[in-house]
């Protein structure tokens, strides 16, 4: 089967060939590839019944990874649960225009602050507007910066309650109807108009030093380029309530920009790719010259440091705790057992490690740990041509067997 790890194996030399990696990308890479191999350690486990044994080793819990990924999800579905209001949701995408692409690849961390703020502002003063809601919102905000062809394509996902805390502590409805929060033609206007404003003043105070387009005539073909682009803020069909959020919310977590599943296969210059080939589910695949392939993967790796799910209104980390109790009072909803929802936690977690230690073999056997492995204390560059290769298997045993003595 074709991995991303793979992919990088085979094309790497090529792609740093012609291109350096920045200090994120290259611990990416490192991390990837080496993801599940025995250079991060592991253990090999024999079960106490019929003797089966297999290695186990260790993940590299790097946010890019394929791999990786699906056990912090759970944890964070499970922390959002308390979290959820028994009122309809909508989704938001409020996207960049291309033309900023190449400021993203210059000054990356200001770009995703910007475009999470200027959402942020502009969702919260739409929410406060007595017109629209007249209080705090509640909502997240998901940052995704890839198409399903890994092309570079900048845009927050939105998960907004459809309602608002007002001031007095009571809940407000939307006022034109329970499903309709605000206009996206509006919204589209303030977003552009508040992102170029901070554009401005970026370049006044010389905050952007490595803008390929700083110098005035390119600045100005900019700018008017930027006006005259619709800033697309698109509202999809309201979610219907707390289950269908959670399920939708799971997409856009811990998530990278593919998927193991997606990569159907390569062979010495290409990699087959599936994407989506329209609205309706169907799917196509595209071929991508390997080097080209590692490009676009790599143009998706996030700088140190930048949190790709944020928070804001009643469910701003400072104050959320104050005013998501004033929101589920308002709501009617029953207060949130901490111990309730801790027992569950543990109860997942037991269910979790009750099927680890199955044996794969036998129905009654468990697996017991008995060999460790150290892991590499550094990773080699991605120059290196890093390939871990597990430590040799003793001879073979049969699948089952009696007891070990």
């Amino acid at each position: 089967m074709a991995t991303l790890a793979g992919v990088l194996r085979r094309f790497g030399a090529a792609y740093l060939a012609a291109h350096a990696l920045s200090t994120p990308q290259a611990k990416a890479w490192r991390a990837i590839v080496a993801c599940r191999t025995a250079a991060l350690g592991g253990h090999r486990v024999q079960c106490d019944a019929c003797g089966h044994e297999h290695a186990v080793y260790h993940s590299c819990r790097n946010r890019h990874c394929p791999q990786c990924g699906t056990r912090a999800k759970d944890r964070w579905l499970q922390a959002r649960l308390a979290e959820v209001l028994p009122v309809p949701y909508a989704h938001m995408v409020f996207t960049l225009p291309h033309a900023l692409n190449a400021l993203y690849g210059a000054h990356p961390q200001w770009v995703i602050n910007t475009l999470f703020a200027c959402t942020a502002q502009t969702l919260t003063e739409f929410a406060a507007n007595p017109r629209w809601l007249g209080g705090t919102p509640a909502f997240s905000l998901m940052l995704h910066t890839w198409t399903q062809d890994l092309r570079r394509h900048l845009h927050l996902h939105a998960v907004i309650a459809c309602g608002a805390l007002a001031a007095d502590g009571q809940w407000q409805t939307p006022s034109r109807a329970p499903r309709f929060l605000f206009p996206v033609d509006a919204l589209s206007a303030v977003f552009r108009g508040k992102f170029m404003a901070a554009l401005r003043h970026a370049r006044q105070q010389q905050g952007l030093p490595r803008d390929p387009q700083g110098a005035d005539q390119p600045w100005r073909q900019r700018s008017r380029a930027l006006y005259k682009h619709a800033w697309v803020v698109y509202a999809k069909t309201p979610l219907g309530g707390p289950a269908q959020v959670l399920e939708y919310l799971a997409r856009y977590t811990h998530r990278t920009a593919l998927s193991n599943e997606r990569i159907v296969g390569m062979d010495d210059t290409h990699v087959k790719l599936r994407v989506r080939a329209d609205a309706h589910g169907g799917k196509r695949v595209v071929q991508l010259p390997g080097p080209e392939f590692v490009h676009r993967f790599l143009l998706h790796v996030l700088p140190t440091g930048s949190k790709r799910i944020r928070h804001y209104g009643v469910l701003a980390p400072a104050a959320k705790r104050e005013q998501l109790a004033q929101a589920r009072q308002a709501l009617q909803m029953p207060a949130a057992n901490p111990r309730a929802g801790e027992s569950a936690q543990d109860f997942m977690q037991r269910v979790a490690q009750h099927d680890l230690l199955q044996c794969p073999c036998c129905p009654a056997g468990r697996l017991r740990v008995i060999e460790t492995f150290i892991a590499r204390r550094r990773l080699p560059t991605p120059a290196a041509g890093l390939e871990p290769r597990p430590p040799p298997i003793p001879t073979p045993r049969p699948a089952c067997r009696g007891p070990p003595a």
